[in-house]
C-alpha cells in the first residue's frame, strides 16, 4: 500500500510550449551547440518541471549527461546547454552552462537551476 501511495505522488511533465524536445535530445552534452535555442524556452517554462517525476524528465530531456547521486535518495540531473571540454572523451565533467534537476526522496523535481548563457554571435 506504500508503495502505491508512492507511486501516485508527483506529476506528468506538462508540455513545454515551442519546445523542441526531439532536437533537444539529438544533442547530448551539447556538443552540437543545438540546445541553445531550447534554453529560453526552458527557462520561460522550468516552473512547470517542478514536481515532475525523474522518468517523465527523461522522456522529455533524455538521459543526463551526468547524474549525481546525493545523501539519501535524493539525485541531480545535469545537461549541458553548450559546447565545452565535456565534449571530450571521457566526458569529464566541465565548466560549460548546464541545466540541473535536483530529484528529492519521492522522485520527482524540487530544484531547476539554469546557468544563463552570454549571448555569443553566431
Amino acid at each position: 500500500t506504500i508503495i502505491l501511495a508512492l507511486a501516485g505522488c508527483g506529476h506528468a511533465l506538462p508540455q513545454l510550449p515551442n519546445f523542441d524536445a526531439a532536437t533537444w535530445r539529438a544533442d547530448p552534452y551539447a556538443c552540437r551547440n543545438l540546445r541553445r535555442k531550447a534554453v529560453p524556452i526552458l527557462v520561460l517554462n522550468k516552473e512547470k518541471l517542478y514536481e515532475s517525476r525523474a522518468n517523465d524528465v527523461t522522456a522529455l530531456l533524455g538521459q543526463p549527461d551526468e547524474e549525481e547521486l546525493r545523501a539519501g535518495t535524493e539525485k541531480v540531473y545535469y545537461y549541458y546547454l553548450e559546447p565545452g571540454t565535456q565534449c571530450q572523451p571521457p566526458h569529464a565533467r566541465s565548466g560549460a552552462a548546464c541545466l540541473s534537476l535536483r530529484f528529492g526522496p519521492l522522485g520527482t523535481v524540487t530544484e531547476v537551476l539554469t546557468d544563463p548563457l552570454t549571448p555569443k554571435a553566431e
